[in-house]
Formats: C-alpha cells, sequence, structure tokens
C-alpha cells in the first residue's frame, strides 16, 4: 500500500500547513480513523442518468462508496463510502445572483475535490460562492464521519463527527463534534463542538451552543479520531442492514414504490413501510416500520423508525427519527435526533421547523405546537419554553435571548428564508410532480439510475488505490 500510505502523507502535510497553526494535528487522526485493509473491501461507484451532465475523472485516487451524478474531478483524494451528489450543479448559461448582482456562467459547474479526505461524508447541492460559481471546491479538508458538506467552499477545513458546513465559504478553520455552520467566511476560526451558528451579514444571526456536558454523551471523538457516542451506538444498529445490498451488484427493487417516487437501491426498507407518491428516499437512508406521505423524503444518512410522516415532509441529511409523528411540512434539520419511545412518543405540529443540529430525546411524551421553530436539547416537554417559540412570533422579533439561543436582526428575513429553502427542496426533491417536465424532481429524474462498478488494486504498490479514469467528456 505504499501508494495509499503516501497520499495520506500528502493530504496531512497539506492540512497540517493551515490548521496546525489553530491547535489541531490531523496526522494520528488519519493513521488511525479508517484501517488500511478496509480500502480493500469496498468498491466505489457512480451513478448514470440521461438527466445529468456525465463527466467524471478520477486521477490515482483511492475512492469507495460514492455516487456521482454529474460533473466531477476527483485528482488524488481518499474520499471513503462517502456521497458525492451532484445532482443540482448549475449548467452553462444559467444566470445566478448574489447580493443583487446577476451573472451567467460560462460553463457547467463541476465538484472539485482534489487532495482531501472524507470518511462517510456528504457532499451535495452547488456553489454558493460568488467568487467561484462553476466550481463547488472541496479541496484540501479533513471530514470526519457523517459530517455533512452542503453547498459550500471549504479548503484547508477539519470537520468533526456529524459537523456540517451549510452554504458558507469556509477557507482555513476548524468545526468542532456535531457543530453547524452557515455564516459565510470563517477564515482562521475555531467553532466549538455543539455550536449551531446561522449568519447572514446586516440581516439575522441565529446561535446555540449546547450546554456543558451535554454533547459529550451524544457525540465525541478522541486524539486519534475514534468516535463515541449514543449517535454512533446507533447508527451502529444498522450496519449489518446494509451489508447484503452493498454486497452485490444489483440491488433487489423494493416492492409497493408508486410510480413517481423514488427508493434508491442502496437504501433499506425493512418491516412494514407504506411510501407516498412523488417520496424520495435517497442512498444509505434507513427506514423502518414506518409511513412515509406523499412528497416526503429522506436524505442521505437518515435514519426513521415506526414513524410517520404526514406528507410533504423534509428529513434533511442525517436526520434520525424514531417513534415520531410529523404533521405536514415538517422540515427535520441536518443530523438532527429525534429519539421517542413506544410510550413516549414525539408530536410535531404541522408547518413546523426542526432547527439542524436539534436533540429531541424523550424521557416523556413530547408535543410540539403547529407553526413552531425548536432548537438545542430537549428532553420533557417542560423544556420546550426554553426551546421552542412560533414562528410568526419569530418573525416579529429583532433582539432575543432564551436560555442558551440568541437571534438578532430581521426575524422575518429568517424565517421567510428557511420556508422559502423548504419549498426549494421539496420542488428539487419532486414532491410537487404532477405529470409535466417542469415539476420532475430527484424522485422522478433518478429512477433510471444505473450504477457502475470500481475496484481497487489488490496487489503491488497501487494497493488500495483506484486506476486512472476518464468517464464522459474527459475520454472524448
Amino acid at each position: 500500500m505504499e501508494k495509499l500510505e503516501a497520499l495520506f502523507d500528502h493530504i496531512t502535510s497539506r492540512i497540517n500547513v493551515n490548521l496546525k497553526p489553530l491547535g489541531i494535528d490531523v496526522e494520528p487522526i488519519l493513521k488511525n480513523a479508517v484501517p488500511r485493509e478496509r480500502h480493500l473491501l469496498y468498491y466505489a461507484f457512480y451513478a448514470l442518468t440521461t438527466d445529468h451532465p456525465l463527466s467524471f475523472k478520477f486521477t490515482n485516487s483511492n475512492l469507495a462508496g460514492t455516487y456521482l451524478l454529474g460533473k466531477t474531478n476527483v485528482d488524488r483524494s481518499v474520499i471513503y463510502k462517502s456521497n458525492i451528489r451532484g445532482d443540482e450543479l448549475k449548467l452553462k448559461g444559467d444566470v445566478v445572483e448574489f447580493n443583487g448582482i446577476k451573472t451567467r456562467l460560462f460553463y457547467d459547474e463541476v465538484i472539485r475535490i482534489t487532495n482531501s479526505f472524507l470518511v462517510k461524508t456528504l457532499v451535495h447541492n452547488q456553489s454558493k460562492n460568488p467568487e467561484t460559481p462553476e466550481v463547488f471546491k472541496i479541496l484540501n479538508t479533513v471530514a470526519m464521519p457523517f459530517s455533512n458538506i452542503h453547498g459550500t467552499t471549504t479548503e484547508g477545513v477539519y470537520l468533526g463527527s456529524f459537523a456540517t458546513a451549510d452554504l458558507s465559504i469556509l477557507h482555513n478553520c476548524i468545526l468542532g463534534d456535531y457543530s453547524y455552520v452557515q455564516a459565510g467566511d470563517l477564515s482562521r476560526q475555531t467553532i466549538e463542538p455543539g455550536r449551531v451558528w446561522i449568519k447572514y451579514d446586516g440581516l439575522f444571526e441565529f446561535n446555540y451552543v449546547f450546554p456543558n456536558g451535554v454533547l459529550e454523551y451524544y457525540v465525541s471523538t478522541d486524539k486519534n479520531g475514534q468516535l463515541t457516542g449514543k449517535f454512533i451506538e446507533y447508527v451502529d444498529e444498522f450496519k449489518d442492514d446494509f451489508v447484503p445490498i452493498y454486497s452485490t451488484v444489483l440491488p433487489e427493487d423494493v416492492d409497493g414504490v408508486p410510480d413517481d417516487a423514488y427508493v434508491s437501491p442502496y437504501a433499506v426498507i425493512k418491516g412494514k413501510c407504506t411510501i407516498g407518491k412523488n417520496a424520495l428516499i435517497a442512498q444509505r437512508a434507513h427506514i423502518e416500520d414506518s409511513y412515509i406521505g406523499d412528497g416526503s423524503n429522506a436524505q442521505e444518512n437518515c435514519y426513521i423508525k415506526n414513524s410517520v410522516y404526514r406528507g410533504n415532509n423534509v428529513t434533511a441529511h442525517g436526520g434520525k427519527v424514531v417513534h415520531t409523528i410529523a404533521e405536514k411540512n415538517i422540515f427535520i434539520g441536518f443530523n438532527s435526533f429525534l429519539h421517542g419511545t413506544e410510550k413516549h412518543k414525539i408530536t410535531v405540529g404541522r408547518d413546523s421547523i426542526v432547527m439542524p443540529h436539534t436533540i429531541v430525546n424523550a424521557k416523556e411524551p413530547i408535543d410540539i405546537p403547529a407553526g413552531s421553530v425548536i432548537w438545542g436539547h430537549i428532553t420533557k416537554q417542560k423544556d420546550l419554553e426554553e426551546h421552542c417559540m412560533p414562528l410568526d412570533e419569530l418573525a416579529k422579533t429583532t433582539d432575543i435571548k432564551i436560555g442558551n439561543m440568541t437571534f438578532k436582526g430581521n426575524g422575518k428575513a429568517f424565517v421567510d428564508a428557511f420556508r422559502h429553502r423548504i419549498d426549494h427542496i421539496l420542488e428539487e426533491n419532486g414532491a410537487y410532480y404532477n405529470g409535466t417536465d417542469a415539476t420532475r424532481g430527484h424522485a422522478q429524474k433518478t429512477q433510471a439510475a444505473c450504477f457502475n462498478i470500481l475496484q481497487p488494486f489488490q496487489s503491488g504498490p497501487e494497493m488500495g488505490m483506484y486506476p486512472t479514469m476518464s468517464i464522459g467528456e474527459y475520454a472524448k
């Protein structure tokens, strides 16, 4: 595994140049986080559809588990069982707007990853950086298990386990475990574990930090990159369910799925489940004994068990939902954890927003009122007094502090932005499909996808690496 070890050494040096001054050394993490022998066991694959511009280039990369639905240029990266999902990339001729200024794209957008280390990480959406609207960059980035890179330039960044970088321009910084940022340029900043920070300069800023001692119970990472806590314990319960579908070239189709809905062949549907019209169940989602209503979706790394979705429900990447009734039009944010029990069910009233990285670990039945926004750590109904408020009330707010949450700025702009984004997600996922081409979304466009398998070298100095490949227009 000479080439593979050299790749790890190269990534280590590139990352440490930027991050050692901030107090983190990634060398022990890269040496211990992923056992080298596993790189021989897993295959990579890519999806082909007629709805996505085809162009992939893998140059002496080590990669496994990814599905690329659009233009990607990988170079010498480690992408270990990650999801690289390029189905919303912008196209040549598209007009995009930043800060009121419109610009037309000169060429199709491409995801460019280059010398990174991503492990069980989601990369999705499109660049929100006005400096590089045609390039969704990752570059020199260490992203730990179950982190999300969503619509953001990263460059020299360390993302802790279950962290999310969302619609930001990050550059060189550290995101602690289970932190969530949507806050623009974070150069030379260290974001503490469990901080949820949403900022739009001059308009609004939302801040929440989990109380001392709470987060360690759910997620923590030691100096060698080993992950512990309730989140990983919960996810590990379902690992064996994925083994059969990732052990065959052609997984079996799921019965009973409506013609206008889509269940990825690399998702798990277990027990008694109902999948509604225009629903989308993405790769590596796990659905068990649940009702997924019309227009609802479960995105990558979602786990939904013993739950009911009434319709048009969004579960963002990494959401975990157990013994929960979600009324219509509910948004459950990135890596949120709604854990009810048979005796202590969670009910989320319609038109509500569960903020990204929210934990509801029910010790008694919890009923969240309709039209609410919730955040933070909730275990009983009384906790809602400091972790919940009506969206209409937040829309009238300019400056408020409730417990560990502070909000400053234009509350109406904040609420409107969330509602617009939720509507956009439903539209992109095909929830509003009515049989016309104009309303087709991912649930319809991905139905005809076929998947192609790539395997690494099994011996010699290239052992563990993948061959140099060009697919699509690069091969012309």
